[in-house]
């Protein structure tokens, strides 16, 4: 049975620039539960960005509260920050974000060595993951020997080595062809499918209608939040005949 994995209760977010206040984030309501699949859109400016640094653990609010897996966090320092990212976060970039002198297995191994997991395990369970995603017979590879979507597929490998709560992809296709864009998020939902909750972040319309609800943010409110049109028709038994009225 699904439980709130993200409980956000007016969240407010403020930057201080000079002698200027910039609120980035004015109150922000969302829960997320496990195993949701979460698209955040939203214009530059509208606090998409200061909402993923929050729910990343990488910032810390001004004000409101941010429950994670059940423990606030709002008011951690970095130290506890940095924990409970290593522990239920695994984070996906748009630039991937690999070490260019480490090879794929390396790379994916890399926040597993932060848990002090022994060398053994560490290459046995990035392995698994690289497997997972289909770059198995790729571990003694360095990234510049790879394309962009293997590169991604790494980073996506590295996000999942922890076994963590949450997914957290930023334009994670933003780098990539259309054709391979594709793949990357079958993979997510390949991802979501099997347990994990994922959010991704984006401003591509396509890109979001691969996900199970959509969350629009514009100028640090929540503009609109809603179950993805396909996705809730597909879920109706009468939707084909719903729709035929339509016509």
């Amino acid at each position: 049975m699904s439980h709130p994995v993200i409980q956000i209760h007016d969240l407010t977010k403020t930057y201080i620039m000079g002698q200027t206040k910039v609120h980035a984030l004015r109150g922000i309501e969302l829960l997320i539960n496990t195993n949701e699949y979460v698209a955040l859109m939203g214009p530059s400016g509208s606090g998409k960005s200061t909402l993923m640094n929050l729910l990343g653990c990488l910032d810390t609010p001004t004000a409101g509260r941010y429950a994670l897996d059940g423990k606030d966090v709002s008011k951690m320092d970095d130290t506890e920050l940095a924990r409970i990212r290593n522990e239920k976060i695994g984070f996906v970039f748009q630039t991937f974000n690999l070490l260019p002198r480490q090879t794929t297995l390396e790379n994916v191994a890399l926040p597993l060595v932060y848990a002090g997991i022994s060398r053994k395990e560490r290459e046995a369970r990035a392995h698994e993951v690289l497997t997972s995603v289909g770059l198995g017979d790729r571990t003694g590879h360095r990234p510049n020997e790879l394309s962009g979507g293997q590169r991604q597929r790494v980073a996506i490998a590295r996000a999942l080595v922890n076994n963590p709560k949450i997914i957290l992809a930023d334009e994670p296709t933003g780098n990539l062809d259309t054709k391979t864009s594709i793949e990357i998020m079958e993979i997510f939902e390949k991802i979501q499918a099997e347990g994990n909750t994922v959010i991704v972040v984006t401003h591509e319309p396509d890109i979001a209608e691969h996900a199970h609800r959509i969350v629009r943010l514009r100028d640090g409110y929540v503009e609109s939040d809603e179950r993805n049109k396909e996705i809730r028709l597909a879920s109706d038994p009468d939707h084909r005949y719903k729709q035929g009225l339509s016509l």
